[in-house]
């Protein structure tokens, strides 16, 4: 029987890694299938993982149609066994829904891939779609770490180091570095531990708070 199986994590879990990797794993046993992705930050129309692997995919615009989209290939000839697709937190609702039909009624296989909250703390509507509708959601187990070095739970977006936490939900960036330097005007992303996601304590803010001078004492 197909499955709809959501893949989750933080933003620096291997996300974009364990795709590509379960899209070898099904080629290799002779299994044909799509890639498909959406504000990749290597750009559109591909896949791109942290280590430095790529692979081609089909862009997601809002108005993408999964069902009309395999459907079509099917009918003129095309085989599909698996649809691998990554950054699904940025999918619609009725997309997740389209990719949940294709299981039921095409018995395809669906592996989504993506994160659950938002830099606000929020469920992504995608991603809580998948939540309600995927037939098994696996937890990925590499941990990111906080700069603390406890487990990341939360992603957070930064403006030359600042944490924000208002702004418009989808803006494309990559996990920053705690030994970078912010450009200016540099947006990014940083994972923390609960705590300090709620302190809004980065790194970058972290280590200017222990550079700074000891107060003076009062007279």
């Amino acid at each position: 029987m197909a499955e709809l199986q959501f893949f989750t994590g933080t933003m620096d879990s291997g996300k974009s890694t364990l795709a590509l990797q379960t899209n070898h794993n099904h080629a290799a046993r002779n299994r044909v299938g799509r890639i498909f992705t959406t504000h990749d930050r290597a750009g559109t129309a591909t896949l791109s993982s942290r280590l430095g692997l790529t692979h081609e995919a089909i862009e997601v615009a809002a108005d993408f149609d999964f069902w009309k989209y395999v459907v079509g290939s099917l009918t003129h000839g095309g085989r599909i066994d698996y649809l691998i697709c990554d950054e699904a937190q940025f999918y619609t609702p009725q997309q997740i829904e389209q990719l949940a039909r294709i299981v039921d009624e095409l018995q395809i296989d669906v592996f989504a891939f993506g994160i659950l909250t938002d830099f606000r703390s929020q469920l992504f509507p995608g991603s809580a779609r998948l939540v309600e509708l995927a037939d098994r959601m696996n937890v990925l187990q590499v941990e990111a770490l906080c700069w603390c070095g406890k487990r990341a739970t939360h992603n957070a977006r930064t403006e030359n180091g600042v944490m924000v936490t208002e702004g418009e939900v989808v803006v494309v960036g990559d996990i920053e570095s705690a030994d970078e330097e912010p450009a200016d005007s540099h947006v990014g992303y940083e994972v923390l531990c609960r705590q300090h996601h709620r302190r809004k304590l980065t790194a970058a803010r972290a280590k200017a708070v222990s550079l700074a001078p000891e107060p003076l004492p009062f007279g």
